[in-house]
């Protein structure tokens, strides 16, 4: 079992920033990547960053591509979101989530274990 602790999110104006973290405990050893997926009132859930936990490959939705940067530090078992130039459309709760095994990183399916969530509110 892999249990997923997210923070950071919070109220912010538009054009600002903040950043989420993720921490990992218990069987990490077996993570093959971390992703990060958001989900708005009445919207499904969506793919929004991934990354490889060996080799650090990312990939971005485009709607956040150029503004959002996933990062992780292996030693800390723990994946960041820097989220810049934030827009009213990025307001939504934001779920990490581990996956296992290798597969098509931006489908939910792929992913084993996921985090509570953590409310990001971007104001006009």
């Amino acid at each position: 079992q892999v249990q997923l602790v997210e923070s950071g999110g919070g109220l912010v104006q538009a054009g600002g920033s903040l950043r989420l973290s993720c921490a990992a405990s218990g069987r990490t050893f077996s993570n093959y990547a971390m992703g990060w997926f958001r989900q708005a009132p009445e919207k499904e859930r969506e793919f929004v960053a991934t990354i490889t936990w060996g080799g650090g490959s990312t990939h971005y939705a485009d709607s956040v591509k150029g503004r959002f940067t996933i990062s992780r530090d292996n030693a800390k078992n723990t994946c960041y979101l820097q989220m810049n130039s934030l827009k009213p459309e990025d307001t939504a709760v934001y779920y990490c989530a581990v996956a296992s095994t290798p597969g098509r990183l931006s489908l939910q399916d792929v992913y084993n274990y996921w985090g509570q969530g953590t409310q990001v509110t971007v104001s006009s």
